[in-house]
């Protein structure tokens, strides 16, 4: 059972959430503050977090970037084309605004739910049909291993530790600096380019899509 986390203070809408989370089969946990959600992920690791942002104590805004390693969709009634490029840049998997319809909110639940990396053991990663192993510092999809760069293996792994976040130019830069400080702001684009054609070319798929204005993601096909 995939479990949820409802971080929202309005008890109406969270008795909603829970009562269509569970009616589909996912465990639900739920938090009323920022401050009490932290408490609450201390102990436990849900699988998804539902984000209101007009919180009581801590705000959203403050909550999600403490928010590792878990997809997270905000539901908020703020609608302004700003503050969703912001939350998509702070870590959000996605945004859904108040009010919804819930087919549309399972919907989202569902892809990010199927897009989350399964680790078959600690030290791999996976993505729809790509593996992989930071042992062997490998890529493979099947039994056929995609040979990669230095620099391309870890934007990759990078991007599939953090599946569910658009990944920015800046975040990317930031981030892989210690497997690969030979890239550069001006070569980035360049690596990515690569990258995305050696993929395409070993599995006839593209895992890696631009998000226009904002950075890249993968996508599960």
């Amino acid at each position: 059972m995939k479990n949820i986390f409802i971080i929202d203070d309005d008890i109406h809408i969270g008795n909603m959430l829970e009562e269509v989370l569970a009616r589909e089969g996912y465990g639900i946990s739920r938090a009323y503050s920022g401050t009490e959600a932290l408490l609450a992920l201390s102990s436990a690791k849900p699988d998804l977090v539902l984000l209101d942002l007009m919180l009581p104590g801590l705000n959203g805004e403050e909550v999600l970037p403490k928010l590792k390693g878990i997809p997270v969709i905000v539901v908020s009634a703020k609608v302004d084309v700003d503050d969703k490029v912001a939350l998509l840049l702070g870590g959000a998997a996605d945004y859904v605004s108040k009010p919804f319809h819930t087919e549309e909110l399972l919907a989202r639940i569902q892809v990010q739910l199927r897009n989350a990396p399964q680790k078959e053991n600690a030290s791999k990663l996976a993505f729809d049909d790509l593996v992989l192993d930071m042992d062997a510092h490998m890529v493979t999809v099947g039994s056929k291993e995609i040979r990669l760069t230095r620099t391309e293996y870890a934007i990759l792994k990078l991007m599939m530790q953090n599946p569910n976040q658009v990944a920015t130019k800046s975040f990317l830069l930031d981030n892989i600096s210690e497997d690969t400080p030979d890239c550069t702001d001006s070569s980035l684009k360049m690596h990515i380019s690569n990258l995305r054609k050696k993929l395409r070319e070993a599995t006839g798929k593209d895992y890696i899509e631009a998000v226009w204005g904002i950075g890249f993601k993968l996508r599960a096909e």
